[in-house]
Formats: C-alpha cells, sequence, structure tokens
C-alpha cells in the first residue's frame, strides 16, 4: 500500500518536474512511530514533527524509518547546521541493508563562514556507488527550512529542490544498456550529520573547528508517498512491482516534461560543479550509464 506521513493539511505538492496535483495528507502519529533513532539517540532532540541533529567531538546521530518502501516520493524540510560547518556532512538518504545494498543520497558538505554549502547526490546499486554529481546552492539553506526530496519508479530517479520544482539530477533505467538499476530491494528513509572532515570540504583541507560545536541540523514536515513493503509479504515485487497500481506509474512520470527538462538543463549549466561522467581522470572507460 501507499503510506502518507505528515501532519494534516491540504497542500499543494508539484511532483517532482512532472504535474501539480492537490493532496491531502492524513495525520501522522508521533514522530517516534516513524523513526527510531538508530545512531547515538542522546544527540536527537525530537520536538513536535522536528527532529534536531546533534553533532559535537564525541559523536554524530541518526534516524532510519521503521517501515521500508519502493518506488514513491519521499521529502523533508531541512534547515543546514549555520556559520562555520566545513568538515560536516548533514545527510538525508534512502538505503537497503545488507552488503549489496541499493541508496540514494543527499549529502550536504559544511563550508567555513562565508563560503557555500554543496550538495552531493550519489547512487548506489548493488553496493557499488561513485556516481557523484555535486551542486552549488542558488540561496542559504542554513537561514530557514528547504524541501528536499527524492521521487523514484522503474523508469527514473529524480532529486529535486521541492520549494522551487526545480530538479537537479535525473538517474534514467537503462538496464537495456547493461546498466544496474535499484528496483529490486526496498530502502528506508534515514538522515544523520556526522564528522567528514577527511573529505568533506576542499577535499579534506579544512579540518572542523570543535569550539563551534555543537553542530545542528534540523529535520520537519517528512512526507512519504511511496509502496511500503509489509512484514508478511516476501515477494516485493508482486507487492510494489505490478504496473500501473499506483500514481508513479502513470505516463505523466516516465520523463520529464519540457518545462522541466528546461529547468534541469538550467540547474546543471549554472550549479553543476562536479559530474563523475565528466572525470575523466577517474575512468579510464566512461560508465555505460553516462553514454546517452
Amino acid at each position: 500500500m501507499a503510506s502518507n506521513i505528515c501532519t494534516r493539511l491540504e497542500i499543494a505538492i508539484f511532483m517532482v518536474g512532472f504535474v501539480c496535483a492537490n493532496l491531502v495528507l492524513p495525520m501522522c502519529g508521533n514522530i517516534s512511530e516513524v523513526f527510531e533513532y538508530n545512531w547515538a539517540p542522546n544527540h536527537i532532540i525530537s520536538q513536535g514533527d522536528q527532529i534536531k541533529l546533534t553533532l559535537d567531538n564525541v559523536s554524530g546521530c541518526g534516524f532510519e524509518s521503521k517501515k521500508k518502501y519502493l518506488f514513491g516520493q519521499a521529502s523533508v524540510q531541512i534547515k543546514l547546521i549555520e556559520g562555520d560547518s566545513a568538515g560536516t556532512v548533514t545527510a538525508f538518504y534512502m538505503a537497503s541493508e545488507g552488503p549489496v545494498y541499493d541508496e540514494l543520497d543527499f549529502e550536504f558538505l559544511g563550508n567555513v563562514s562565508g563560503e557555500p554549502y554543496l550538495v552531493q547526490t550519489n547512487i548506489y546499486v548493488n553496493g557499488t556507488g561513485n556516481r557523484e554529481q555535486r551542486h552549488t546552492l542558488w540561496f542559504d539553506p542554513t537561514l530557514d527550512f528547504h524541501t528536499y526530496s527524492f521521487f523514484w519508479n522503474r523508469h527514473l530517479i529524480v532529486y529535486v529542490f521541492l520549494v522551487y520544482g526545480i530538479p537537479i539530477r535525473v538517474f534514467t533505467n537503462k538496464e537495456d544498456k547493461g546498466v544496474l538499476f535499484p528496483r529490486q530491494q526496498a530502502m528506508s528513509i534515514r538522515g544523520s550529520v556526522w564528522n567528514a572532515d577527511d573529505w568533506a570540504t576542499q577535499g579534506g583541507k579544512v579540518k572542523i573547528n570543535w569550539t563551534n560545536a555543537p553542530f545542528f541540523s534540523t529535520c520537519r514536515s517528512f512526507i512519504i508517498d511511496a509502496c511500503e513493503l509489509l512484514p508478511e509479504t516476501d515477494d516485493i515485487m508482486a507487492q510494489c512491482g505490478k504496473l500501473g497500481r499506483f500514481w508513479w506509474d502513470k505516463p505523466a512520470f516516465v520523463v520529464l516534461n519540457r518545462h522541466r527538462s528546461h529547468q534541469l538543463k538550467w540547474a546543471r549549466r549554472k550549479h553543476l560543479v562536479y559530474d563523475y561522467c565528466k572525470d575523466k581522470a577517474r575512468f579510464t572507460e566512461l560508465p555505460r550509464e553516462c553514454i546517452s
């Protein structure tokens, strides 16, 4: 079944660059009924519909949804670490379990005061990632909450800044060319903040200034509209993979429309600063998913 999680309100949601729809989302229970605090729970503060994540010189922290999902949309509003956030990473991501896991990442890479955040996206399939892209942001993500969203069906994965309705990345299913695509494993929805000063800021040259600790990132207004894996169901594809059962299987969600395709091109032209497909020093042969 499809699961909706958020406070009850009528909200116009831009469906990841495809169509606009008005949804009435049902009342969710306490946020602790939806998520479990699986890493350093003493560093997490739950306030109403908000989860406040803390990083200090002892530990970072993280949470994970109690349920797993295959295909659909997951969104969250995040207010990132203010000031000197160099060396820190705040992550919103989806991941399955085991050594051959699938994973979809938003990773927000901190920077020194006055320098911009970078958002790194990555996709793992069967335990293999190395598909990084990095973008600058055209807004300050520390001043207010901004919405970040995954949309995922059997055809493509879209990363989008939902507040602005602008997709920044599309990963298209190219299984017909031998490219693996994450469509067999259900994933939980996760968030974390952690010390990554060995790589996150200027390649690890700038370390965390612990005199500024503790560091805080806050998440709120989660929306999960996705196929929920039921514990009693072994055949996930029979439950979530039946073509045409859910709204994300509609023909309108197979590709971006022309307007959103133009927005994607704008985001790439103005804000893309690293693309693994363009990194000639990294590959002796271009990955097949990078070939049009």
